[in-house]
């Protein structure tokens, strides 16, 4: 294939077919019309010697070549666009962007707030997608722009990324006030005796049952949710334990008949990060996003 006559505007259809895994989709996200798009594909599946995309049932399937393809296809588009923009100046209180970022339902109270007022103010056209942060790091989404940036805690973060500090927290047990067998204090035979609410979180496995599997040792997990919000309300209203955050546990000790009580053991601190692609350190609009997330970090 001759590189000097390829069309590298068919390079821009196949990285929204690849993202999209539909003509129509690819052709509303590059705003041309379906027969353009269609007609971009059967470019490429000539140049390329490929079908690249294959209808398996109602959705499209990329190829083993396709696959191939897409990452360093859309890693250089991106560093066009970066280099293209690399001399212009971000004028937030200009901006139109739209950034989607995940994060637990946790963090979102704790730094949306303070982000929203800040963008308000100094960014009002600027906008966000807020997701649900997956029980790992979104990496995927991550790659393919689906996602500009993530907070949560993470433990293993591959080195194309890159990651940002925003603070560290501690664990507490929230217990309703009246509970017929906690009160004030708990031991460690009265907390495995209990059973538990359990925030996965955007986690796996949590802090706490990591060390009790270290010590040999399992709690009874009686209700699982992805919502730290909603645990509150829960153990409220039951004879459930559960552990949260301390600024979470403490917020909804001041709202609910709840009691705020110290783990029967010590488990440390945990951190939460932002995280985002490292080859958008150039990217002026994430980057002032980025600090403005940083600033409303708790202290």
């Amino acid at each position: 294939m001759n590189t000097n006559t390829f069309d590298l505007n068919l390079l821009r259809v196949l990285d929204a077919l690849l993202r999209e895994r539909s003509v129509s989709r690819a052709a509303e996200r590059l705003a041309l019309s379906q027969p353009a798009v269609s007609n971009a594909l059967n470019r490429l599946r000539e140049l390329l010697d490929d079908p690249l995309l294959v209808r398996v049932g109602r959705a499209m399937q990329p190829t083993a070549r396709a696959l191939e393809l897409e990452a360093p296809i859309r890693e250089a588009l991106q560093r066009i666009q970066q280099s293209l923009s690399g001399g212009e100046s971000f004028d937030a209180a200009r901006s139109r962007q739209r950034f989607t970022v995940a994060l637990t339902d946790y963090a979102e109270l704790l730094c949306m707030p303070a982000l929203l007022q800040r963008l308000g103010t100094e960014a009002p056209g600027m906008a966000l997608d807020v997701r649900h942060l997956s029980p790992s790091l979104p990496v995927e989404a991550l790659d393919k722009g689906d996602l500009d940036l993530v907070l949560g805690r993470f433990e293993d973060i591959p080195a194309r990324f890159q990651r940002r500090s925003w603070t560290h927290e501690t664990l507490r047990l929230l217990v309703r006030k009246g509970h017929p067998e906690v009160q004030g204090t708990i031991d460690l035979p009265t907390f495995l005796g209990q059973r538990h609410l359990w925030v996965s979180g955007g986690q796996t496995k949590g802090m706490v049952d990591q060390w009790l599997a270290s010590q040999g040792l399992k709690r009874q997990i009686a209700y699982v949710t992805p919502n730290y919000l909603q645990a509150a309300h829960l153990v409220a209203s039951s004879d459930l334990l559960t552990v949260l955050p301390t600024r979470l546990a403490e917020h909804f000790a001041r709202l609910l008949p709840l009691q705020v009580l110290d783990l029967p053991f010590d488990v440390g601190q945990f951190h939460l990060e932002l995280v985002y692609l490292a080859q958008r350190e150039r990217d002026v609009a994430l980057q002032w996003l980025v600090e403005q997330v940083v600033e409303t970090a708790p202290r």
